[in-house]
């Protein structure tokens, strides 16, 4: 495989304090920064809605469209309708074909259903919107299962935390720039459409980019060093894998195993208990700051946006500070598990508070906000990065699937909230959404701290499934 000038400059940066083999920046690096940047365009062309539905909707733009609350609570919850779907199909063959293929093209199938959004609310209004956001869900679908089997082959155990974090953390910058940008484009002279022209473009920008710079493993990439490669590989498997793993049959994938396993059961439960709490703050906040606290659609985009500021700061930290952990000797257990109740009582905690305080400054309840959503930057290195803890041959098959689980949650939760808040500026309503958000992630992360671990899992060895027990030395160390 030929590379271009282009990758060859990247790759000549990104190696330039690559001599030392696990503490310079390498090849591994750069793929992890372009899945970060995936992560970013992603969730722009998620969150973007959730700003341009107030926008659309409001007298202020040149272009109105009267749509009702359920008619808006659907347009927010489609995209899940088709993200759900492909899921677990999207997880199969990343890890079958190619994941960073499938991501490549999926990404920018995205962006270009995301251009032609406005053009379909003219012609088919609120219907046209739907159908959009369902495509461009069934093309995204492939972002976290493609990612995470990607993790599992670029990113060694003792570095997963933090490079894991990097690549998620992707999610929160997108979302932080998204909302300001989507206000700023808003109120320009091209208008609210704006917001689904830049970011569909810049889906596909980067997916031709990720075409040609991004390789699904060490062992394909044409201009890796070898001392980083087998660095590596020799992080993830043992000297006599290494030597077979070329003739190894492909892996079968272990469903029955998969299903019937606690810790697997406990990480979809904790799971949907994210997406209640975060795609119910994360498409209803604008609403909520634009009908109570009564912010102007520019002033909305940037208010909206520092919550998860805060939360992508803080990510970095929270992951230094769980790779130090295991280095000191806390297990693995006991790191994912405390990150991810700060990641989710935290937030609960802050959400009651939030509906406790019946009447409350803008100050205030943008602070209790911003508390809320950063201290979610623990779920990162909580259950997210658990699915590699519990098996590193199929954690993509696992993300999607209790991805692909916590999505119809994603679905649901912005259609209750549609049903409670009937009248937008209702204080109390909105308080009713905050208890019950607040008492899902208390349950989830309940669940996971019982229920959880962190060690890998016996069906993670294909030949587990041909009922061939490995031996010791088979066994993969993480």
């Amino acid at each position: 495989m030929t590379t271009t000038k282009n990758e060859m400059a990247l790759v000549d940066i990104v190696e330039k304090g690559s001599n030392k083999m696990s503490g310079g920046y390498g090849i591994r690096h750069l793929q992890v920064l372009l899945l970060f940047l995936g992560m970013v365009i992603g969730y722009c062309l998620r969150v973007s809605m959730s700003e341009a539905i107030v926008a659309m909707t409001s007298n202020e733009s040149s272009e109105v469209y009267n749509w009702t609350l359920q008619e808006k609570s659907m347009i927010l919850s489609s995209f899940f309708w088709g993200y759900t779907a492909m899921q677990i199909p999207s997880g199969y063959i990343a890890g079958a074909w190619s994941a960073q293929k499938l991501l490549s093209y999926g990404m920018l199938l995205c962006g270009v259903f995301n251009i032609l959004t406005p053009i379909a609310a003219r012609y088919a209004d609120w219907v046209g919107v739907c159908v959009c956001r369902i495509v461009m869900g069934l093309c995204q679908s492939c972002l976290l299962p493609s990612i995470h089997t990607l993790l599992s082959k670029w990113a060694p155990p003792s570095e997963r935390a933090r490079l894991g974090t990097f690549a998620y953390a992707g999610a929160q910058f997108g979302t932080v720039i998204s909302f300001p940008i989507s206000g700023v484009l808003a109120v320009s002279s091209t208008g609210w459409a704006s917001i689904f022209y830049v970011f569909g473009s810049l889906a596909i920008l980067w997916s031709i980019s990720f075409l040609i710079v991004g390789f699904d493993s060490p062992a394909v990439h044409p201009r890796i060093s070898e001392r980083e490669k087998q660095y590596i590989e020799d992080s993830l498997k043992t000297a006599e894998e290494q030597e077979t793993s070329v003739n190894k049959p492909a892996r079968k994938t272990p469903w029955k195993a998969i299903f019937t396993s606690v810790p697997m059961w406990a990480l979809i439960i904790v799971h949907c208990g994210q997406n209640w709490g975060y795609w119910t703050l994360i498409t209803e906040m604008p609403t909520y700051m634009s009908a109570v606290l009564r912010y102007d659609i520019q002033q909305n985009g940037l208010i909206s946006a520092l919550p998860y500021l805060a939360m992508w700061i803080l990510s970095f930290p929270t992951s230094w500070l769980s790779d130090y952990a295991l280095e000191k000797g806390v297990s693995r257990g006991v790191a994912r598990k405390v990150c991810n109740t700060i990641a989710h009582w935290g937030p609960g905690i802050a959400l009651i508070c939030l509906a406790v305080i019946p009447k409350h400054t803008q100050f205030v309840a943008v602070a209790i906000l911003v508390v809320a959503v950063a201290l979610n930057a623990g779920s990162l290195c909580g259950f997210q990065i658990n699915h590699i803890d519990l098996s590193p041959n199929f954690a993509g098959t696992m993300m999607s699937i209790t991805n692909c689980i916590a999505s119809v949650i994603a679905i649901i939760a912005p259609l209750i909230c549609g049903k409670i808040v009937t009248d937008e500026a209702n204080v109390t309503q909105w308080g009713i959404v905050f208890y019950l958000a607040a008492g899902i992630y208390f349950i989830g992360n309940l669940v996971f701290i019982v229920f959880g671990e962190a060690e890998i899992q016996p069906w993670d060895e294909p030949e587990i499934t041909d009922n061939v027990k490995p031996t010791k030395k088979e066994s993969i160390i993480a």
